[in-house]
């Protein structure tokens, strides 16, 4: 097989494997993932993603064990008798928790007003706040009834799998 041949076979494994041509042209830079790897490891982090100019690098992993050891404490704005609930959001019965990796917005835009507030009221399905996951704004949802009695993220701020978010009383 000539070196012309092994190109045009290289070229159509990509187009197999549904890449194209820009998977053939695409060389992935070992000492980047294992530095994005370290990283990960070193900000207790689950997932890091770079980019530079068309190119991406997403290096993610799953954590083992409980996430709320890295969970952030209540927004600065919280009440002082909420104090009590983010020093152990996850033992409250009325924690509403993240059902996804993403970026929780507690609002429908920016400049716009919150969709809730400490002591605001709230009935079964009204929205809580938004978390962004893969640019797919995802509503969360109440689910009962019941007084907002802490906000346990703030605006903007990544959340993880299962990290309580809101407690509703």
């Amino acid at each position: 097989m000539s070196h012309g041949d092994k190109d045009a076979a290289a070229k159509g494994a990509a187009a197999k494997d549904g890449a194209g041509k820009d998977a053939a042209k695409m060389r992935v830079e070992l000492e980047l993932v294992r530095e994005l790897a370290k990283l990960l490891d070193e900000t207790n982090l689950s997932e890091i993603e770079v980019q530079d100019g068309d190119r991406a690098v997403r290096v993610a992993r799953q954590i083992g064990g409980q996430l709320l050891a890295a969970a952030p404490v209540a927004a600065p704005a919280a009440a002082p008798a909420a104090a009590p609930l983010a020093a152990a959001p996850a033992e409250h019965p009325g924690t509403v928790r993240s059902p996804m990796v993403g970026t929780a917005y507690l609002s429908a835009e920016p400049g716009s007003a919150a969709f809730i507030t400490e002591g605001t009221a709230v009935a079964q399905g009204d929205t809580l706040l938004i978390v962004e996951a893969m640019k797919v704004m995802n509503p969360i949802i109440a689910p009962r009834s019941g007084t907002v009695k802490a906000i346990l993220v703030a605006n903007e701020q990544p959340v993880e799998f299962d990290q309580p978010l809101v407690v509703i009383e």
